[in-house]
């Protein structure tokens, strides 16, 4: 504005925001935006090499573990070999019925409750055990030794193992030769089913616990000497050290692997039971799995009353693994989800 001359001069407008916010503007997106234009769209633009490694495990998964969830329509319709998957007609829940007012059923369903619960007793926790035993050793070669003569069972066929079993409980075999040594007399292991689940467990021990062992070992590695030498400062021993640092340290592993070993509690190993059982050994050895087997597959050819089960066994499952991640969860704060 100008005085004396009667007139007014107004700086014309320019409109907008003010000359700092424009420059501000005009400097680029901020760190908000840019966080908010980063979508799944853009990460897939950017880095669709590494995608592309994801697209044959889940082609896997869709194909092998998905896809086949589709059969268990079965388990609702009478089902032909040779018919449509879907059946010819409509059951419901007669097969569920059928197997729940079955003895057999519930006669191999115990059995697969004792063995399953036997292995989580024994192999669950001596693969911690020895984790822990190992940790302790100095002598990196022996500890070396150690690991590779417990993890080589693993890599055994099972139906080697179950050979090997054969031949050590035969009654020439091994185990009686020393049992007669003592003046014992020889026992016909695999014809009597009173022998059979100790059998089984021993073979279970021996070939999966040195194997069990390596992510513990590898937890151990993660926790902080530092808290090993305050302990030794403040006057702990060895297993005092051991309860109050180094199970903690690796207890949400312990957690997971219990989680998960609980979710195939009633998947008793289907292999190794089929070439170790025998007619003879029925009464404590047939499982859910090896029943399904005879009834849909082999002896009986019942896909749907097969299928029924095997609803019925995954329907467990999953309800444990539900229950344990909960009970985890709330209890020590390590989950799976």
């Amino acid at each position: 504005m100008t005085q004396g001359t009667g007139t007014v001069d107004v700086a014309p407008r320019t409109g907008g925001a003010p000359s700092g916010a424009a420059g501000a503007v005009g400097a680029g997106p901020g760190p908000q935006q840019l966080r908010r234009n980063d979508t799944w769209r853009v990460s897939l633009r950017r880095h669709w090499r590494l995608y592309t490694f994801v697209i044959l495990p889940v082609l896997f998964l869709l194909v092998f573990r998905y896809v086949p969830m589709i059969g268990n329509v079965i388990a609702f319709r009478r089902y032909r070999p040779g018919g449509s998957m879907f059946g010819d007609e409509w059951v419901g829940f007669y097969y569920f019925q059928m197997f729940i007012q079955s003895k057999p059923f519930w006669d191999v369903f115990w059995n697969t409750v004792i063995l399953g619960g036997l292995t989580l007793l024994v192999c669950f926790p001596l693969p911690i055990i020895l984790a822990l035993l190992l940790n302790e050793l100095r002598s990196r070669t022996f500890k070396r030794v150690v690991q590779t003569i417990t993890y080589l069972p693993h890599f055994m066929s099972i139906v080697i193992v179950a050979g090997m079993v054969f031949q050590l409980t035969a009654i020439n075999g091994s185990v009686n030769q020393l049992i007669e040594a003592f003046g014992g007399e020889a026992i016909p292991f695999m014809q009597r089913a009173d022998w059979f689940r100790p059998i089984y467990l021993t073979s279970e021990v021996w070939q999966t616990v040195g194997w069990g062992t390596i992510l513990y070992l590898a937890a151990l590695t993660t926790i902080d000497d530092q808290l090993y030498e305050a302990a030794r400062i403040d006057g702990a021993n060895r297993w005092q050290q051991t309860w109050h640092i180094t199970l903690p340290g690796i207890r949400p592993t312990m957690m997971v692997l219990l989680i998960l070993n609980i979710g195939t509690f009633m998947a008793v190993g289907f292999e190794k039971v089929l070439l170790l059982y025998n007619p003879l050994t029925y009464d404590t050895a047939d499982v859910l799995s090896t029943y399904l087997y005879r009834v849909g597959i082999g002896e009986g050819g019942n896909y749907s009353f097969a299928a029924a089960i095997g609803l019925f066994e995954a329907l467990i499952g999953v309800a444990l693994v539900v229950t344990a991640n909960q009970i985890s969860k709330r209890a020590v704060g390590a989950s799976l989800w």
